[in-house]
């Protein structure tokens, strides 16, 4: 039976197939360790701010990672109840420098509104913890300078969660299959970010350009972090990008529309971002990565195949042998426990600064000299 399996692994490792074999078997070995490292927190931390609900998702990455939340503090008392209701046996704390004052404390997460993310992520690192952010982590290039300068002095971490790349599993299971060198090397990737407006349930921050920051700063942030990563790129200008607010006049200080067109030193790519999702589709955003490679390519389908296969974290893989549909749903998510390591051993596993700052420099100046677009 042995000789069956060797000669079996043998004739399917040039394949698709072989390749996710092979990377399945990485990924149970990645979540037997990353359980067995969860039995004790590792590290505390605590969250300021939670004007967005992804703040949910980034606690739980933590958890997940080896963290323990021990305490929370926002201004609004409606954000804190509906908080302390998620999380019951965790601490109000009374202020924020409560939190910045305690020493147990490694690291802070934040969702607040977007252009205060980087003040707090300034005043967190000069208290000597590490920081992470919802996107956008920063929305000038004011911001990005003085964090920047800020990081370097303290030599703490400053984390965004980029989560369309580091919580999705299928963008996970991609990464790992580029690695391996599954479609050759990245030419270009294609990034669509459409996204369900759900005008009743905004709050007033949502609409005003100078508190989200504008779509290419905001939502667009993904997929400069995702082209980055997949290609390989430490480099890179934007060759044109546009925006515009065709479909809703009644917030004047809005956009719903936006693309960009960018060249790295390894590759190239385009994105489009929207809020343009019909209420006819069964989930907030069909969005979708395609990588282009010199042996083929992937499409990811974050969180809806249209008509097609149940679910969400759909991988479809082509290349000069096969095309394939690769299940994602069990792939481990490795950024928060990655964090906890940085946190605790003062690495660059997760994201290294580098990538974060540069990812979030594209998506500015993107936004900052963007053309505006009149349909």
């Amino acid at each position: 039976m042995q000789n069956n399996r060797r000669e079996f692994i043998r004739n399917t490792f040039g394949t698709a197939a072989g390749i996710v074999l092979a990377n399945q078997a990485a990924t149970a070995l990645n979540t037997s360790s990353a359980e067995s490292m969860n039995a004790e927190p590792r590290i505390k931390f605590a969250v300021i701010g939670m004007n967005h609900g992804h703040i949910y998702g980034q606690v739980e990455a933590v958890i997940r990672g080896g963290g323990q939340l021990v305490a929370f503090y926002a201004k609004e008392a409606d954000l804190l109840a509906a908080f302390a209701k998620r999380y019951p046996n965790v601490k109000q704390a009374s202020s924020e420098a409560e939190i910045l004052n305690d020493k147990s404390i490694h690291l802070v997460l934040s969702s607040a509104i977007a252009n205060e993310r980087a003040p707090l992520g300034i005043r967190v690192m000069k208290s000597g913890k590490d920081f992470m952010s919802d996107k956008p982590g920063i929305t000038t290039l004011e911001q990005l300078a003085e964090v920047r300068k800020v990081q370097k002095e303290t030599k703490r971490i400053y984390s965004i969660l980029f989560s369309e790349r580091l919580e999705n599993k299928a963008t996970v299971k991609a990464g790992e299959l580029v690695k391996a060198g599954a479609i050759g090397r990245v030419i270009q990737t294609i990034g669509m970010g459409p996204h369900r407006i759900s005008l009743s349930s905004r709050p007033a921050w949502f609409f005003n350009k100078e508190q989200f920051g504008g779509i290419l700063c905001d939502i667009a942030s993904h997929q400069f972090d995702q082209f980055l990563f997949f290609t390989g790129s430490t480099k890179a200008e934007i060759v044109t990008s546009q925006v515009g607010n065709v479909n809703h006049p009644q917030y004047p200080n809005f956009e719903d529309f936006g693309d960009v067109m960018m060249r790295g030193d390894k590759g190239t790519g385009y994105i489009r971002v929207d809020w343009f999702s019909p209420d006819g589709l069964k989930t907030w955003g069909d969005g979708r990565l395609t990588i282009l490679g010199t042996e083929g390519y992937i499409e990811i389908r974050k969180n809806i195949d249209i008509a097609g296969k149940e679910g969400a974290n759909h991988l479809f893989l082509v290349n000069q042998k096969e095309t394939v549909h690769i299940d994602c749903n069990d792939v481990e998510l490795p950024y928060g426990r990655l964090l906890v390591d940085d946190v605790v051993n003062r690495t660059e596993t997760a994201m290294s600064q580098e990538h974060c700052f540069l990812a979030t420099e594209l998506a500015i100046k993107a936004q900052k000299y963007a053309k505006q677009l009149s349909i």
